[in-house]
């Protein structure tokens, strides 16, 4: 029954029969033709019970696919098919992988010859742009010999579950650039300290070049040679991202949500300031405070953080600011830097939030980064041709100026902002961090 089940009928016998048929027909009036239909007949049932033998007669194939332990979100995932004939004949074979239901793709598949004993690998990649888990149904393989009458089905019970994770590769793209002195490639800007940090360090000889004001005059009398104080970046300060995984952010650009494109720039901003010697933490909330992780510096912390934004679940609600502010009054202790991402599409929506987002600016350094709506910048780039384009570019340009008032009105009470395209959010949110450490703005 089994290789009754694995047996497909190919197109080419159809033709064939159907061409059969076609000849019978002709033969009806014209007897004396009638010969050549039966032999093309009995020629087609040898020539499918030859290849059935040849197909059935062994298992002759083997195939596997090799994905990694996860999938990063929002990256290009590489996925990898190994293909091995075992017939002693040369086979054609087209390949169909059941790809998880998320992608919605039922047409993965290619084709390739393959000679007796031959292996080969066929490389695809995948974009998730959803965190969660992905589940891989069954590898298809089907083969047929140079006839192409019959073909023979294998199916590799290659069900696997991968779960996608925030997107580590762009955490270690970046971890890559800042280890090599590369990071102005992706746009990461080398700004220029201001002064110098006062967390003393040691005292140290002169080296020509070394700021005359750090001269230590006492140990220079001492040790009748130039002496200056040594002074060393301040470390260990907290740096928490708080991701709003309310309504606002659920807006999608790229196939992504807002929500996920600020996951996956928490993640390298954490990675970021422990690299910086910093103490990194997560807050996300919407209408509950869902979770958070201490900032510290343990050997563990991206692995828990990585958890944290990988587990995070969301119904979209109205965001609740006064718990928030609640549950840092009460947790978070020690002057911060909070990053918060979140989106305000009008100065409406800002003004509700405002004024907890003043009680968190008196007792940490706030800095708010939200979204432009690049979709408007179309509508407002786009000519006018009648008088529906002109109310739909005038309402755009109100939507974008108010952004700019949004702005405007949080520095005008010292709260620092970022307004950013999402594309462009890991980037500009790293050069805001690296510029108050540079600026020694906490």
């Amino acid at each position: 029954m089994k290789f009754v089940k694995a047996l497909y009928l190919r197109t080419r016998l159809f033709t064939l029969l159907a061409g059969v048929a076609c000849l019978y027909v002709i033969c009806f009036f014209l007897p004396f033709l009638s010969v050549f239909p039966t032999a093309i007949l009995i020629g087609t049932i040898i020539a499918c019970v030859i290849e059935y033998v040849m197909l059935f007669s062994r298992s002759g194939f083997r195939a596997r696919r090799f994905t990694g332990e996860r999938f990063s979100n929002g990256d290009e995932n590489p996925v990898r098919i190994f293909l091995h004939n075992l017939y002693p004949f040369a086979v054609r074979v087209v390949v169909v992988d059941e790809l998880p239901q998320q992608f919605q793709q039922r047409d993965n598949g290619f084709g390739t010859r393959l000679e007796p004993g031959a292996e080969t690998e066929w490389d695809y990649a995948l974009r998730p742009v959803k965190r969660g888990e992905y589940s891989f149904g069954a590898l298809h393989v089907y083969v047929h010999t140079s006839l192409g009458l019959l073909m023979r089905r294998y199916t590799f019970d290659e069900q696997r579950m991968v779960p996608v994770y925030p997107s580590f590769l762009q955490m270690r793209k970046y971890q890559l650039l800042a280890i090599s002195n590369r990071l102005s490639e992706i746009g990461v800007k080398k700004i220029r300290r201001v002064g110098h940090s006062m967390e003393f360090e040691q005292i140290r000889d002169y080296v020509k070049g070394d700021d005359i004001r750090t001269l230590n005059w006492k140990a220079t009398a001492r040790r009748g040679q130039l002496m200056v104080n040594g002074y060393s970046d301040e470390k260990s300060q907290q740096v928490y991202c708080l991701i709003d995984k309310g309504r606002a952010m659920r807006m999608p650009f790229a196939g992504m949500s807002l929500l996920d494109h600020a996951i996956n720039a928490s993640l390298v901003l954490c990675n970021t300031a422990l690299i910086r010697q910093d103490k990194a933490g997560v807050i996300s909330f919407a209408e509950e405070v869902s979770g958070m992780v201490p900032a510290t510096r343990n050997p563990t912390q991206m692995t828990q953080v990585l958890e944290h934004l990988y587990r995070q679940k969301t119904r979209y609600l109205e965001s609740d600011y006064e718990k928030l502010y609640s549950a840092i009054r009460h947790k978070v202790n020690q002057r911060s830097l909070l990053i918060l991402f979140t989106n305000f599409e009008s100065l409406y929506a800002l003004q509700r939030q405002l004024p907890y987002l003043r009680r968190l600016a008196r007792q940490h350094l706030l800095l708010v980064v939200f979204f432009e709506n690049t979709g408007l910048d179309e509508l407002i780039r786009k000519p006018a041709g009648n008088v529906e384009d002109i109310y739909n570019r005038t309402i755009a340009q109100k939507f974008a100026f108010e952004k700019k008032l949004i702005v405007r009105e949080l520095q005008k009470l010292g709260i620092l902002t970022v307004l950013t395209a999402p594309e462009n959010l890991t980037i500009d949110t790293v050069n805001k961090y690296l510029e108050i450490k540079a600026r020694q703005m906490i």
